[in-house]
């Protein structure tokens, strides 16, 4: 195994704690950020999710701790509930806020890969 992963992995984590410092009222906690991997992987693969379906995500907590995540996530503008034709069900979308988010983890990711 070469030493330069784990140094790229750890210049990663550098880079992902500045932005994180960069933008202190925004922090996720683990089960935030694992719930918003989820909407974004989702949203990209073009599949709908719905509320239901996050908070049936047992592995990451109980429906009541998953679904005041999404309530947080929301507050923090990185995720929008909108009704489905029925409005009997809410689908999750990420905001721009979200999308940006995940833009600048790329740009980090990039920068700590090309710095080996």
């Amino acid at each position: 195994m070469s030493s330069t992963k784990p140094a790229s992995y750890l210049r990663f984590l550098n880079l992902i704690d500045a932005l994180d410092r960069m933008n202190p009222g925004k922090k996720l906690d683990c089960i935030e950020e694992n719930l918003l991997d989820k909407i974004i992987h989702c949203a990209h693969s073009k599949e709908s999710i719905l509320v239901g379906d996050l908070i049936a995500l047992s592995e990451l907590g109980s429906q009541a701790t998953l679904h005041g995540r999404l309530k947080n996530l929301s507050v923090m503008g990185y995720i929008k509930m909108v009704s489905n034709a029925d409005g009997r069900k809410k689908e999750v979308l990420p905001t721009k806020l979200a999308l940006k988010r995940y833009e600048e983890i790329s740009k980090c990711l990039e920068k700590a890969v090309k710095s080996a």
